[in-house]
């Protein structure tokens, strides 16, 4: 049974220009998953809202995990604000697993969010959770929550959303429901 690390943002300080905050709607959607996930027969665990990074990233390293599956929204430089759109899943640039994750995700967003061409798959080696983590891992931007349209979708998408980020882990794991 493949066993997945769910990291939704515990960064409470980033409004959504509709209300809320990342942490609140990163949460809705992590908590959405849970049953998705059992239903796959994935094991799991989840970082507590009040963590750290640091122990975010302990935890994981902690456990055993197949994939360490980070979900936040983005935020637009101020130059931009309001303008930028779409989601950004990002995975370390020497990891194979987490590029093929990111991938899958990336391929299955495609079939819920309106503007597809705006979803990409992005190499590289900045973020700590993709860089400090010992198994492969992916940080999902699932949208600007600076953008009404972004964060709307978000907003009216917690259940779709949070069934696709699944459907994409099954195919990824090739799962076979109980």
């Amino acid at each position: 049974m493949p066993k997945i690390y769910l990291s939704p943002s515990v960064q409470d300080n980033h409004p959504y220009i509709i209300g809320g905050n990342e942490e609140y709607y990163m949460n809705l959607i992590t908590d959405a998953m849970v049953p998705y996930l059992r239903a796959e027969g994935f094991g799991f665990e989840r970082c507590n809202p009040g963590s750290t990074l640091s122990q975010i990233i302990q935890q994981s390293n902690n456990g055993n995990f197949d994939l360490h599956l980070s979900l936040h929204s983005n935020a637009s430089p101020e130059d931009l604000r309001g303008i930028l759109r779409g989601p950004d899943v990002y995975y370390h640039a020497t990891s194979s697993q987490g590029r093929k994750a990111a991938n899958v995700i990336a391929e299955n967003l495609r079939e819920i969010y309106p503007v597809r061409k705006l979803i990409a798959t992005i190499p590289t080696t900045t973020y700590a959770e993709l860089r400090k983590t010992l198994s492969p891992a992916v940080l999902i931007e699932l949208a600007y929550h600076d953008n009404f349209e972004d964060a709307q979708w978000i907003r009216n998408n917690i259940s779709s959303i949070a069934e696709n980020i699944v459907k994409s882990l099954a195919e990824l794991f090739n799962t076979d429901p109980e």
